[in-house]
């Protein structure tokens, strides 16, 4: 069974996270998220794969190489120029032509049966499946419209919610027939979700709106990205933490190979903490921690529900609150953060990006 993940997108909400790292490889409990995919595509059997790459293409080559030591065969496909998610899998149609294939986005957290979905697709005879959720809040995504059957029969892209026809969203998981590359022009930037699926519909093909409830988020925006990461670590998620599970004081901590808790630290919720990673005398982790490899944090510090990217190194005193700190940042002693996202681009340096944005 083949499947393709989409990875070229240059994750511009993501700023500035994504200003020096690919959507794809920002960690979810210190692993990439794109890796989780592969982990839950490998999990359903799916071990044959293709991803598209465009912004900073060599970072992930360099990362997942051929797929082999994470137990799959991987093939990319790079864009010079972006022609659309739909664009994206035509320009693969050589590899995904011959059978049923499944499309995940490089940048969503789920743990949903993918086989479940496959299953449904084909039991309903579907030219295309949409694996979808329902959302509290509709005016941050497209949404369909089904019959009593589950077929789409409309689409609403961020509609507001008086005006919201469903509550069902797309996530970004599609299940495809050969066919339907029949449906596409030759060339030129498309799109699944304003061009493809509105126009099979149009046509009267039978595309499928597969709901299911398990986890899933968009990992889109800085919120949504340090909630994931939060929802992971609080088991909202089956994913890896590469990790070992153990409690402080009726805390629970996952602690890396050769992660150095202080036995004077304060835990007051729950941490990761990264291989090789230390934690000073003093320092108070209070709600979700996640810390990442390589990491120091001094003595006397205070991280209240944080987010902290590898080779990091966080000084005597500070105090950072509900804030994301990217990769091989230096926070100065005693300061203070609320609500920033911090990134070393190229010496270190405060991004005042608010994760409510």
């Amino acid at each position: 069974m083949k499947a393709m993940v989409l990875a070229a997108g240059v994750g511009s909400r993501l700023d500035p996270l994504t200003s020096r790292v690919p959507k794809p490889l920002v960690p979810i409990t210190n692993v990439p998220v794109m890796e989780h995919i592969i982990n839950l595509l490998k999990k359903h059997g799916y071990k044959d794969l293709i991803a598209n790459l465009h912004y900073l293409p060599e970072q992930l080559i360099e990362h997942f190489g051929d797929g082999k030591r994470f137990g799959i065969d991987l093939q990319f496909r790079k864009e010079e120029v972006l022609s659309g998610d739909a664009g994206g899998v035509r320009a693969c149609k050589d590899f995904l032509k011959d059978d049923t294939f499944i499309i995940m986005m490089g940048d969503l957290l789920t743990d949903c049966d993918l086989t479940a979905l496959v299953e449904e697709h084909k039991r309903k005879g579907a030219l295309a499946s949409i694996a979808v959720k329902q959302v509290p809040d509709v005016e941050q995504f497209g949404v369909v419209v089904t019959d009593e059957n589950g077929f789409i029969k409309g689409f609403q892209e961020k509609p507001k919610q008086a005006e919201a026809l469903s509550n069902l969203a797309s996530t970004g998981i599609y299940i495809l027939e050969p066919e339907i590359f029949s449906h596409m022009p030759d060339d030129g930037v498309y799109g699944f979700g304003r061009q493809l699926f509105p126009e099979l519909v149009a046509k009267g093909a039978p595309v499928l709106g597969i709901e299911f409830k398990t986890y899933w988020s968009d990992v889109g925006t800085i919120a949504q990205y340090r909630q994931s990461n939060f929802d992971a670590l609080n088991g909202l998620v089956d994913v890896e933490i590469p990790a070992k599970k153990t409690t402080r004081n009726d805390n629970l901590a996952y602690l890396g190979e050769h992660a150095d808790l202080h036995e004077d630290a304060e835990l007051d919720g729950k941490i990761l903490l990264g291989n090789r990673s230390r934690v000073g005398k003093g320092t108070r982790l209070i709600g979700s921690v996640v810390i990442g490899d390589d990491c120091v944090i001094e003595d006397d510090v205070v991280l209240n529900n944080v987010l902290i990217w590898s080779g990091s190194h966080v000084k005597r005193g500070a105090r950072i609150e509900n804030s994301i700190v990217g990769d091989s940042a230096v926070i100065p002693q005693q300061s203070k953060h609320f609500e920033v996202t911090a990134m070393a681009q190229p010496s270190p340096q405060l991004m005042c990006a608010k994760p409510a944005v």
